[in-house]
């Protein structure tokens, strides 16, 4: 599946913006909480933290042409156009 560049765009910017975010809410946590708010609100940013690094590097990937994770076809460019590795054996290829 390919996405459009417009759609990669937002997704580097909600990254962002959700790194931005949570990284100011934990220096922002004020003293005086019991030690469970901290350990919550800890985890929260943690996993916030890890899934705006996740969906950073789907909307980079986007950006930059890359089809996804292990895909055979590699980046744009690769020596081979059609992004075929060559048939499985004993599997013909159709003539196109």
């Amino acid at each position: 599946m390919q996405m459009s560049r417009k759609i990669a765009g937002f997704l580097v910017g909600v990254a962002a913006f959700m790194i931005f975010e949570w990284i100011n809410l934990g220096f922002n946590l004020a003293d005086g909480h019991p030690t469970s708010f901290y350990v919550v609100h800890g985890v929260l940013v943690a996993v916030n933290i890890l899934l705006a690094l996740v969906i950073g590097t789907i909307g980079v990937r986007g950006l930059r042409g890359l089809r996804g994770l292990g895909s055979p076809r590699g980046p744009r460019g690769s020596s081979d156009p059609r992004g075929l590795h060559g048939p499985a054996e004993g599997v013909q290829r159709p003539k196109v």
